[in-house]
């Protein structure tokens, strides 16, 4: 019999690896990451009463803003461009690492300057890692 590849329930069983060792408390609350194809989504969980205690996402109006920093273009005496322009010149991810900022400011208002990351069994790389460092330049300690 052939097995067909599931990609979301193989993340779901890479989260939940995950989980068994990652746990928000009171003192020290998860922050969580979830990303689809268009949007992402940051919170900040204790996971001893269950309660979401902070939240940002990419279909807030005001994040939606965000644009990316574009590389300049390479212009006479200037080097060529090698490849891409990076992956800061990326939408999705300026906008992700907004929201990790967003998610840091939040938290600061409730107190909240400690947490553990929760990566959601994705790869720690691209929209995942931007969340993470907004997180770390609004302030948050992880």
């Amino acid at each position: 019999m052939i097995k067909q590849f599931n990609s979301n329930k193989a993340r779901q069983r890479r989260h939940q690896r995950v989980r068994k060792r990652v746990a928000g408390t009171s003192a020290r609350p998860r922050l969580s990451v979830f990303r689809s194809s268009k949007h992402i989504y940051a919170q900040i969980v204790d996971d001893s009463t269950g309660r979401t205690l902070v939240a940002a996402s990419s279909m807030e109006p005001d994040l939606r803003k965000v644009k990316a920093t574009a590389a300049p273009p390479a212009g006479e005496g200037a080097e060529p461009a090698k490849g891409l322009a990076g992956i800061e010149a990326n939408a999705k991810v300026a906008l992700a690492r907004a929201i990790g900022r967003a998610v840091a400011e939040r938290a600061k208002a409730q107190n909240i300057s400690q947490v553990v990351f929760d990566r959601g069994g994705y790869q720690y790389h691209g929209r995942v890692a931007a969340v993470a460092t907004g997180a770390r330049e609004g302030g948050l300690d992880f």
